[in-house]
């Protein structure tokens, strides 16, 4: 059989019928596999799209973005652009690169839609070094999984078992046209220098290696689905008081081992970057031992940050303090923008209580808690009157008691009356005025994490 000659692997059976759209960076690799997608009638039949990102980080992005316009209009496959913008986030150019490219990826995937990338044998090679490199465990070590949930629908991988000289031939026995991108070139690039120098060298010793790395991919990706199943019934049984913190008095009981699974599983479920090779280690040394339990033991990475407070660790995207001066009229009609992007509002109540007419506050026990409101910031010594009783507290003891953690504190709205009266800490408290206000009309206040943050 000529190796030129290459047909994509079928659609898991469950997926036969779903659309596909080829991610099509213009490169060897993804017009390859634009070129074999065309040539299906299957997928043809499914519905096929294209997507190319346009990162803007080269000079010549606007002309990648033609050639695949006319690549796609060559084999009469639909093209979508999405131009994206890349933020470091401490990681490197290539991360935050691609970290913008797979959000757009999730965001245009329709629901059950298929996204087909061209990553290859060589590609999965390159991974699974750079894994072990950075001393990741079994999960890492799994490097690309040929298909997994993303967004709305799935990612796949058909060429994942394929060399790169095998896409290659196939190209130029096709006559197939593709850009390079200078950038591959840059051995300042951690991937490129194992691409051109580093492996180059092992296959002159070892001509399979970069099958022999794959395969141990493999096998690590089939141990990791092993381990998957204890993993979550361990994270199960440590889960704190929400779903971003975790009881240190239960992790505390778990082997070292599964402990170390489940804090990466649960930064994972979080969103957030993947912690780094000391990651574990730090948090085991430094948050799980003899840490002040005040809030201040923390390990940040990436933009991300794990904190102890009490006997929980709690992960997060640091977010902004509400400023100080921050003072603002509301009459809960529409919902409030906090300038820490969260979002203040009125939603109707879960309690069972019946709304009266908005407005007929005859009967309300006190008609000074209905709006107009002020939203502010916390400036020190306010005092709350809780329902079921008749004195006020101080709200800073009210917060601790209610084991609110001292860095949501800092971001908490208060609600005030026109008279100064606190009548409510964010969604977390509320006078007992403002507690028969809000019954007596069927509501409750919600505030709103901005996107990312607890």
């Amino acid at each position: 059989m000529d190796p030129a000659d290459i047909a994509l692997p079928a659609l898991p059976s469950a997926h036969a019928q779903a659309p596909v759209c080829i991610a099509l960076s213009g490169g060897l690799d993804s017009s390859v596999l634009l070129a074999l997608a065309a040539a299906s009638p299957a997928l043809r039949g499914n519905g096929l799209r294209a997507l190319h990102v346009h990162h803007g980080l080269h000079p010549e992005a606007d002309a990648w973005r033609e050639h695949c316009r006319r690549s796609c209009d060559a084999f009469g496959v639909p093209l979508e652009v999405i131009e994206v913008a890349v933020e470091p986030a401490g990681d490197g150019p290539e991360a935050a690169a691609r970290r913008a490219r797979h959000a757009a990826f999730a965001k245009a995937l329709r629901h059950g839609e298929v996204l087909a990338l061209a990553h290859h044998r060589d590609d999965q090679a390159e991974t699974f070094l750079l894994r072990a490199l950075r001393a990741s465990g079994i999960d890492g070590l799994a490097a690309m999984r040929p298909w997994r949930a993303l967004g709305a629908g799935w990612l796949w991988r058909p060429l994942l078992d394929l060399p790169r000289a095998q896409l290659l031939a196939h190209a130029q026995s096709r006559g197939l046209a593709w850009i390079e991108d200078p950038s591959n070139a840059d051995l300042h690039l951690d991937r490129n220098f194992l691409r051109h120098r580093v492996l180059p060298l092992l296959r002159e010793r070892w001509p399979q290696a970069d099958a022999a790395f794959a395969a141990s991919a493999r096998l690590a990706a089939d141990a990791s689905a092993l381990l998957d199943g204890g993993d979550e019934a361990a994270l199960a049984t440590v889960r704190g008081t929400s779903p971003q913190s975790l009881s240190v008095q239960g992790l505390h009981a778990l082997p070292p081992a599964r402990r170390a699974r489940v804090l990466r599983r649960w930064i994972a479920a979080q969103g957030l970057p993947p912690l780094p090779a000391r990651g574990v280690a730090q948090i085991e040394a430094d948050l799980l031992g003899d840490a002040a339990e005040d809030g201040q033991a923390r390990f940040a990475w990436s933009g991300a940050l794990v904190r102890r407070w009490r006997d929980e660790l709690h992960a997060m995207r640091p977010g902004p303090a509400l400023p100080g001066g921050y003072r603002a009229t509301w009459d809960g009609r529409t919902p409030l923008r906090l300038p820490t992007g969260e979002t203040l509002a009125l939603i109707p109540g879960d309690d069972g209580a019946t709304a009266s007419t908005p407005g007929t506050l005859a009967d309300m026990p006190d008609a000074a808690a209905s709006p107009p409101w002020t939203v502010h910031a916390r400036a020190g010594g306010e005092r709350i009157v809780l329902p079921g009783r008749t004195h006020s507290h101080l709200l800073k003891h009210v917060l601790q008691d209610a084991n609110v953690p001292p860095w949501l504190r800092a971001r908490l709205p208060l609600l005030s009356a026109t008279d100064g009266r606190v009548l409510a800490a964010g969604d977390v408290l509320r006078s007992a005025a403002f507690d028969a206000w809000l019954r007596h009309h069927g509501l409750r206040l919600r505030l709103q994490s901005a996107p990312g943050f607890p």
